[in-house]
């Protein structure tokens, strides 16, 4: 009776496996060819001397390119400010995208309004965000050092995105400006899948909030508040945009991404550049595998 029963059920979950890999063959032949054949072309490419516009006249050097991208300090300069830059903004954004989430889950007039107004600054291309606090961090004419100024912060300007010790300081606040909204949506709609049955017990039984948003929300909020953190991470080690409008190639706050363009651009470096292009890759993959890796875990568990 087992295997008679089973065959039924086992042809239907063939079949709905056949219809979903059909439903999927026309998204994978596209993403192969506009990401797999660029990302294959870009490992291959690491691993030659190719310079950029002769590509096809390059030669095969193994991994010398890599082991000179691991001899550079230049480039570990670069992961030590994509490290730091991800990690400082990501966890200010965090804080501060909670509480904005927690505010606007609230009950209040024009609730929808405010939702919508502060998505703007995440609405506004990366490009023209950080040409717009480019001008307003300017030490001669920018609204930043005058404010600070006339509030006797300071004693003379800044030059915000050309000193050493605030460049990437700069950088991240900015970041943080333009993405924190982001980061407020996706905990805003974590925050109202919660059931309300939790909330109401907790008031009826007279709990204080303080201890209902740490016994109550945030263990509820975990799947969305890690979903959210990930996304960023990954987004923010793979900075680029900001980075460089903002600073250029300056060492001081030079990311990895700005530093494989500076190899193939600037230095006409392909085949060195690829290489760093590659272990960026590499480094987002290795840290998405091992994300999903202990999230798997933590499920079974």
């Amino acid at each position: 009776m087992t295997g008679v029963g089973a065959t039924p059920i086992s042809r239907l979950r063939r079949q709905r496996i056949r219809s979903a890999w059909l439903f999927l063959a026309p998204m994978l032949v596209v993403l192969a060819m506009v990401a797999g054949w660029p990302l294959a072309r870009t490992v291959w490419l690491g691993f030659t001397d190719a310079t950029f516009g002769a590509a096809d006249r390059a030669q095969w050097v193994g991994l010398n390119n890599y082991v000179y991208l691991l001899q550079d300090p230049d480039w570990w300069g670069a992961v030590w400010n994509t490290v730091l830059f991800a990690g400082a903004s990501v966890a200010l954004e965090t804080v501060l995208g909670l509480a904005i989430a927690l505010s606007l889950n609230a009950r209040f007039g024009g609730r929808g309004a405010l939702r919508a107004a502060i998505l703007i600054p995440w609405a506004i291309p990366t490009v023209v965000s950080a040409q717009m606090w480019s001008w307003m961090f300017n030490d001669v004419f920018g609204v930043i050092n005058h404010v600070f100024l006339g509030l006797g912060l300071v004693d003379q300007p800044i030059a915000w995105t050309a000193s050493p010790d605030t460049a990437l300081l700069a950088i991240i606040l900015v970041d943080v400006w333009k993405t924190t909204p982001f980061m407020a949506l996706l905990l805003l709609a974590g925050l109202q899948m919660l059931p309300r049955e939790c909330y109401e017990s907790a008031r009826v039984d007279g709990v204080h909030p303080v201890r209902v948003f740490f016994r109550v929300t945030l263990p509820l909020l975990k799947p969305a508040l890690t979903v959210a953190v990930i996304f960023r991470l990954l987004d923010a080690l793979r900075i680029f945009d900001l980075v460089y409008v903002m600073s250029g190639n300056n060492r001081d706050t030079m990311s990895m991404s700005v530093y494989a363009r500076q190899q193939i651009i600037d230095f006409q470096d392909a085949g060195y550049g690829s290489a760093a292009a590659t272990l960026i890759f590499m480094i987002i993959a290795l840290f998405t595998a091992a994300y999903l890796t202990l999230a798997r875990v933590g499920r079974e568990a």
